[in-house]
């Protein structure tokens, strides 16, 4: 039987992490490269799937191409439009290995495609074809991931419905490796500054060039060791920061975001209350501060089979 929310300590699968979060840079960077641009980015992330993560149909030529991380068989899936099929296991396995095996489907498929080989976002990153550092792959805590992001996946989706402006989809971004849902105020923000490590400043300026306030969730990392929801306002208005929200939850001014430990969620009596509560009041901090029209964008959260009442 599931454990519906997971227990997933950072340190029991650090190793594990880094090398996966590598292998949907490499899957990310070619949905990237055959993508028409999206606004804000839209084009690039993955999606959670009901067996792991996936790229939703990408273009190439006149026919489609989807690649799915496939967390229960533990194996990566490339399926096209013509009716090719090819798998590649996830088995302990370093990223340039996985980085040849799956151009190399790729290739045998029909699909030549060339990506920028060097990751993203990451602390001193290595090439894609050089990077045999990086190569474990825990296929039990694998799961365990994938089913929190199951979790995090469907509050995130009733969250969203919440909303009638401009809201982005549920997705994750393999830059970050995280999983994250936006929503718009609908007017222009402040140029970004850029300088976000391992991210090209034209990438950052898109994706920040509209008043944002953004939630998500991230299983971890070297400077921020443990499972987390956050939530953060861009361009930041003052009191941003000051604003209640539901406890455990605080304000990480090293961060510069609401955070909510997955921990506590996990163990909480009611987790999806709680985490509904803290995406909740960390919007409502940026859309009064920020002085949001509330009135027009909000509305209750979608039932489902039920069209919303207008008029």
């Amino acid at each position: 039987m599931h454990i519906v929310w997971p227990n997933i300590p950072y340190a029991d699968w650090r190793e594990t992490a880094t090398t996966l979060h590598l292998w949907t840079q490499v899957v990310g960077k070619v949905r990237l490269a055959l993508s028409p641009w999206l606004n804000h980015g839209w084009h690039v992330p993955l999606y959670v799937t009901a067996r792991g993560l996936g790229t939703s149909p990408v273009p190439f030529g006149s026919e489609i191409l989807e690649i799915d991380f496939d967390f229960i068989a533990h194996r990566v899936v490339v399926r096209t439009s013509r009716g090719d099929e090819a798998a590649l296991d996830l088995r302990p396995r370093t990223v340039a290995d996985f980085y040849s095996d799956l151009i190399g489907i790729l290739l045998r498929t029909g699909i030549p495609v060339a990506i920028n080989e060097m990751p993203n976002e990451v602390s001193d990153p290595i090439r894609f074809p050089e990077d045999r550092t990086h190569s474990e792959y825990d296929a039990e805590a694998a799961h365990r991931f994938w089913r929190a992001l199951v979790q995090a996946d469907r509050v995130f989706k009733l969250f969203r419905s919440g909303f009638l402006g401009k809201s982005s989809p549920v997705h994750f971004f393999w830059g970050s490796f995280d999983l994250a849902v936006t929503r718009f105020s609908g007017r222009p923000a402040p140029l970004h500054p850029g300088g976000v490590p391992g991210l090209p400043d034209a990438v950052t300026r898109e994706a920040y060039s509209h008043e944002v306030s953004s939630a998500g969730f991230w299983p971890g990392s070297e400077a921020f060791p443990q499972a987390a929801f956050y939530s953060y306002a861009y361009p930041e208005p003052q009191g941003f920061r000051e604003h209640a929200v539901p406890p455990p939850a605080y304000f990480d001014t090293t961060l510069g975001e609401f955070i909510l430990p997955y921990e506590a969620v996990r163990t909480a009596d009611a987790p999806d209350t709680l985490l509904l509560d803290f995406l909740s009041a960390t919007y409502e901090a940026a859309a009064e501060t920020g002085r949001w029209d509330r009135a027009a964008l909000e509305c209750p959260f979608g039932v489902p089979a039920q069209p919303r009442a207008v008029g």
